[in-house]
């Protein structure tokens, strides 16, 4: 438990003394609520501010949990997690503690969104409501952590990481409902919005935010906050489940490919080399 706890607080120094980073965290969200929030302007949705931000949170602390893998890359590389494996500590603590730390994290900047929302239109008639919602938000980053950390066993270069978290999480948030409403998709973009996790995490939360749990099926279809996929309809807590499925899996795996990974392997200077020869 001493690993878990000085990994989870050394994250949290990390998020805390990246000021720049904190700030930009803060500010980004909001422009999205910005150049989107026209978009859910329509008789459907009473309240498109919390509409759209519910959204934004949710995509936040998905995008924030997989920096995990940044983190743990740049530990690779740097030799401190061969330190740490060379100490005592056990390697399914260590990666607990980088799982715990990215999650913790990941809900904080959540939850700094929602309290700045708090006063430019989400508003909550029942006192449970904001405990589900960190709930909710510890899940989601505990679910995608794990992803981020099985990225980091898979991929051991920096830059290579880079490229590729770039590439999943840009189409998985913006195929979401989060920014964009998924009835405006083309077909082909539909299918992949289908089979994209985050639309479930978003429909879930959203509807959570909103506080729309009494709705019937065919009115949550119709407010977005759940899947209608060819006459069946994913409901939010079916929603909840295939996140919690996809969250065991992936815990799993990444935990698996964690402890089998050889760290003596990955040092500096090869990295560098190859980075800089291509």
């Amino acid at each position: 438990m001493k690993t878990v706890f000085a990994l989870w607080k050394r994250g949290l120094k990390a998020f805390v003394r990246n000021r720049t980073g904190l700030i930009f965290s803060l500010i980004f969200p909001f422009f999205f609520v910005y150049v989107f929030g026209a978009i859910f302007k329509n008789e459907f949705i009473e309240n498109p501010i919390a509409y759209m931000l519910s959204g934004v949170i949710i995509s936040t602390v998905f995008e924030s949990s997989l920096n995990l893998a940044s983190t743990t890359v740049d530990d690779m590389v740097s030799g401190f997690m061969k330190e740490v494996l060379v100490s005592p500590a056990r390697r399914i603590s260590v990666a607990l503690g980088q799982l715990l730390s990215a999650a913790t994290v990941a809900t904080v900047e959540g939850v700094m969104i929602l309290f700045i929302g708090l006063f430019i239109g989400i508003k909550f008639t029942s006192l449970a409501t904001p405990i589900f919602i960190l709930i909710a938000m510890i899940c989601v980053g505990l679910v995608f952590s794990g992803v981020g950390l099985f990225m980091a066993t898979m991929v051991r270069s920096g830059q290579t990481f880079q490229i590729i978290k770039t590439a999943v999480t840009m189409p998985l948030t913006f195929l979401s409902g989060a920014y964009l409403p998924i009835d405006l998709l083309p077909g082909s973009l539909k299918v992949v919005a289908y089979i994209n996790p985050m639309t479930y995490a978003t429909a879930f939360f959203r509807m959570i935010v909103l506080e729309k749990t009494g709705l019937s099926s065919a009115e949550l279809v119709k407010e977005g906050l759940a899947v209608n996929i060819n006459g069946f309809i994913v409901t939010p807590f079916m929603s909840f489940l295939i996140i919690a499925v996809i969250g065991v899996i992936f815990l799993t795996l990444s935990t698996n490919a964690f402890i089998k990974t050889d760290f003596s392997r990955i040092n500096r200077s090869s990295n560098d080399a190859s980075a800089l020869w291509g």
